[in-house]
Order: C-alpha cells, then structure tokens, then sequence
C-alpha cells in the first residue's frame, strides 16, 4: 500500500489529480487493505477444522465422519441436511433443528454442537474441532 500512496502523492505534485482526488484514492486503499485483512482472518480461522459426527451404539462405533469445516459450511448453506446421509440419523435426530448446526457453521463455532447419550447408552455427538 505504501508504494502505492507514494504514486497518488507524486500524482498531486505533478499536476494529474487534486488533493480531493487523492484523499479519496488513498481512503480506497485503506478500504481494499481491512477487507483483504478480514477475508485473510476469517479463513485461517477455520484451516483445519472438522465436522465431527459420531454415532456409538452398545456393540460400537456405528458412524465416524469427519467433514473438513469448509465443505460443511458450502453444503450448509446450498441446503444439504448432512445428516439425511447418516444410517439411523434419524432414529437419533428426529427432533433436533438442523438449523442449529447451520448456525453453529455460519458462526464459526467450535466445540460440542450435539451431545446424547440415550437411556440405551448408545452415544450421538456432533462437535467442530
């Protein structure tokens, strides 16, 4: 950035634009910076992130899946139901609001979304790590 308000100074003492025009130039450039500083925070706050979804029934491990964080949030958003795709979801999460996970996804949430252990002992969680 700083080369570049060096050019719009050399423009304003060479005659090509006005003081007005530069301070407009230079606002812009500040502009383009903290846009390009939020979109570099906001993606390496998610590297490495997974969608976790266990299932552990009495005889074991039913479901793993590990969904990387970005893909879980473009299905999220297109409409996908992640879990319509999981044996048993449903027998599970029949109640729950998967509205709720999309939240968590848009909000960049980390930790436990979901976590059930039913009368049976059989384990449902859901989590962002």
């Amino acid at each position: 950035m700083k080369n570049e308000i060096e050019k719009i100074l050399n423009m304003v003492q060479e005659g090509k634009i006005d003081a007005e025009k530069a301070s407009e130039l230079i606002e812009a450039l500040k502009e383009r910076e903290e846009e390009s500083n939020k979109i570099q925070t906001d993606v390496s706050s998610t590297d490495g992130k997974m969608v976790k979804i266990r299932i552990v029934e009495n005889e074991g491990e039913k479901v793993s899946i590990n969904l990387p964080f970005k893909l879980a949030k473009v299905l999220t958003k297109t409409g996908v139901n992640i879990t319509s795709h999981i044996p048993d979801s449903n027998k599970y999460l029949k109640d729950f609001d998967m509205n709720l996970l999309a939240d968590a996804i848009d909000n960049d949430l980390v930790g436990d979304i979901i976590n059930i252990q039913t009368a049976e002992g059989d384990i449902v969680k859901i989590s962002i790590d």
